[in-house]
């Protein structure tokens, strides 16, 4: 049902924090960025619910922008943090749930044979790319343009603040393209550390593509015949695609893989599961942080990775992304407009075609908003194992009249 957003609140917190902090938000989360009107702060979250500070109530299709995995407040995961929370945290150092999380992600990914625990993506796709150069005494890192690997200077989006010498050692190529990687191979020479690619391309703004066989085999062999490391960033599509690592149906086992989002249902987690080939190069460099052995996060990790391992959560949640699929593509037609829908099902892009400047997508994610529908006119989207075929029909259903609200207003395809 089609309502006015109250959000008197929403707009009295981010004018206090305009006084107090740098544009009143930062990093990926700021809103604004997404249209004017998207809520900026939030009071609640259930399931795949979430409530915004004003009270609004919206069926989430961000997932917190992935962690978000079983569903928000899933009983055994909290139940599992908060068990340990009461025992410790963070103390003077790790609790038994360290060698009992490692021991699991070593007995559940294909790829690895030990583990290191961080916070934070950024934190893990850093650590790969030290360990990949510790171990190999090379320098050169080779990366795909548009992808993203997190916001320090190394590979931020954004060049402000960034030197010419933070990037003095990585070389771009052409995500799929196996003669573009080729080049880029040839041109690190004898100083290839590393090949670092994404599970699959989930660029911002543009349709998403699953990595081929053929294109990570290349990679591989490459790594292979350089002595080099071939990471996968499975910051975003960890745990979520697959619970043995995002390229295990393709056989393409990386010498080290970063993991964080999904990993423990949104408690603060990261990990690098790394193989024997890579062990040595761990095992030199000095990488630390203050919260980095936190058993809470831990203890939640070990709970998620089991359900996941154990039940069909991770199928369920791909069905949901299928059905939300199929359903949005008919909505978009019966209003004249056609969709792009890419990537995988429970992780999808939705572009409108033909919305070359996303005019239309924004105009449509914002209508959906008052439907109590919360979706991103660019960035893949996510589902979690909480969203049942009721919340995928009243999304749907949501999203067919926000089409009918943008023609309404004068808004027609392109």
């Amino acid at each position: 049902m089609n309502r006015p957003l109250a959000n008197s609140r929403d707009t009295a917190l981010l004018e206090r924090a305009r006084h107090v902090i740098p544009n009143g938000m930062w990093g990926h989360m700021a809103t604004r960025y997404i249209a004017p009107g998207y809520p900026q702060f939030f009071s609640r979250s259930d399931g795949c619910r979430v409530w915004d500070a004003d009270g609004n109530e919206y069926l989430d299709f961000m997932c917190a922008w992935g962690p978000n995995v079983l569903g928000y407040h899933h009983p055994q995961v909290e139940a599992a943090a908060m068990a340990q929370l009461r025992d410790v945290d963070a103390g003077n150092g790790p609790t038994e749930a360290l060698v009992e999380l490692a021991e699991l992600l070593t007995g559940t990914l294909d790829h690895a044979d030990w583990c290191m625990f961080q916070k934070n993506g950024t934190d893990a796709t850093t650590a790969c790319v030290t360990i990949a150069r510790a171990g190999t005494g090379r320098r050169k890192v080779i990366l795909a343009r548009g992808a993203y690997h997190g916001a320090v200077p190394w590979c931020s989006p954004s060049v402000v603040g960034v030197t010419d010498e933070d990037r003095a050692h990585l070389i771009y190529f052409d995500w799929g393209n196996t003669t573009s990687l080729d080049a880029a191979v040839a041109q690190a020479g004898g100083d290839l550390a590393a090949i670092m690619l994404t599970g699959f391309r989930h660029d911002a703004g543009r349709d998403q593509e699953m990595p081929t066989t053929a294109f990570l085999r290349a990679a591989r062999a490459h790594c292979d015949q350089a002595g080099a490391m071939l990471i996968c960033d499975d910051v975003r599509a960890g745990f979520r695609l697959d619970v043995r690592g995002s390229w295990a149906a393709q056989g393409v086992k990386p010498d080290l893989a970063a993991y964080s989002k999904a990993i423990a249902n949104g408690w603060p987690l990261a990990a690098i599961a790394g193989a024997n080939s890579a062990r040595d190069g761990a095992e030199k460099i000095f990488t630390t942080g203050s919260f980095w052995y936190g058993a809470a996060a831990m203890a939640a990790g070990l709970a998620t990775v089991r359900i996941l391992r154990d039940t069909d959560a991770l199928t369920h949640t791909a069905a949901m992304g299928e059905r939300l699929r199929t359903g949005l593509d008919q909505a978009a037609a019966r209003h004249g407009f056609r969709l792009r829908q890419t990537g995988p099902a429970q992780m999808p892009m939705v572009l409108v075609d033909g919305d070359q400047d996303l005019r239309i997508g924004s105009a449509l994610c914002l209508a959906a908003l008052r439907h109590g529908i919360f979706l991103h006119p660019r960035h893949n989207m996510f589902l979690c194992a909480a969203h049942g075929p009721s919340e995928i029909d009243r999304a749907i259903e949501g999203v067919d009249a926000a089409f009918a609200d943008i023609v309404a207003q004068g808004i027609v395809p392109a």
